[in-house]
């Protein structure tokens, strides 16, 4: 399909896409990757008069690990986590995040703000943000502020952000311990029926302490901070696992769609974080 007409901005700077932000106000939308948002454009389900693209913006794709801190820029493309061997070593998790989104053509060119910016419960990033607790940082007319991931997401397609700000970076302090991500689909491509971000530490034979996210289960990305407090202080038994399941259960809230229905998705739901913590667990 053919979207609706509109006009293309390419500013130069930061500053330029945020005068453009105010002076269109909604109907102006900024441009990352594209593939979120073409495509709903080109079905309709999005109109945007003003399309703001960022590409000619420098300093906002990159990635810095330094001090304990991952800092990634917001035009920093699924491609560019996955060849990153530094990050690689810092924050695993991204790395196999980013091989399960979508297809090597999507990943060339999605990008990680775009993935975690315009609030679709569908997206792979939002909920392994959650999971890292990374911040976010935006900027608009009054200066640059940081917004907690766990606090970013409010409905599907609604956040924290305002329609004259821009997301430049992401961070979050590198994990330490093991990892997961794990997730359910229909077929190589697709958004996820279900998905877990898993983070523990280990400390002997007893979980110290863990972190749980689950994706497309909700309106939004669900951070159970229930389903990790069940694991910490355990051994990770089989006991603590259901016990983890059942908490993310009760956090949870899937709607029927084309994926399946809800008891199937609280089904596949319980499967997938159960494989995530075993996973992460062995990996710790």
């Amino acid at each position: 399909m053919i979207p609706a007409a509109f006009e293309y901005h390419r500013p130069k700077d930061i500053a330029g896409a945020i005068a453009l932000l105010e002076e269109h106000g909604d109907d102006a939308r900024v441009l990352a990757g594209g593939h979120s948002l073409i495509p709903m454009m080109k079905l309709r389900m999005a109109e945007v008069p003003h399309l703001i693209d960022l590409q000619d913006i420098a300093g906002l794709n990159g990635i810095e690990v330094a001090g304990g801190l991952v800092t990634i820029g917001a035009m920093t493309t699924q491609a560019d986590i996955i060849s990153h061997g530094v990050l690689a070593e810092a924050a695993p998790i991204l790395r196999e995040a980013a091989l399960q989104i979508a297809d090597p053509q999507v990943r060339y060119m999605g990008t990680v703000g775009g993935n975690v910016a315009n609030g679709d419960p569908g997206n792979d990033m939002p909920g392994l943000m959650q999971c890292l607790d990374a911040s976010y940082t935006l900027v608009g007319p009054e200066g640059e502020r940081t917004v907690s991931a766990r606090d970013f997401y409010e409905a599907a397609y609604t956040t924290d952000r305002a329609d004259d700000e821009v997301l430049t970076s992401v961070s979050f302090a590198a994990p330490i311990g093991g990892y997961a991500y794990v997730k359910q689909k229909r077929k190589i491509g697709d958004y996820a029926t279900a998905a877990a971000a898993v983070q523990l530490s280990k400390d002997g034979g007893t979980c110290s302490a863990a972190s749980i996210a689950m994706t497309n289960l909700s309106d939004t990305p669900v951070w159970s901070e229930a389903a990790g407090a069940a694991l910490t202080g355990t051994s990770v038994d089989g006991a603590a696992i259901k016990a983890a399941v059942e908490a993310m259960l009760g956090d949870i809230d899937p709607t029927e769609d084309n994926r399946g229905p809800v008891a199937f998705k609280r089904h596949v739901a319980g499967i997938v974080l159960s494989r995530a913590i075993e996973r992460a667990w062995s990996r710790a």
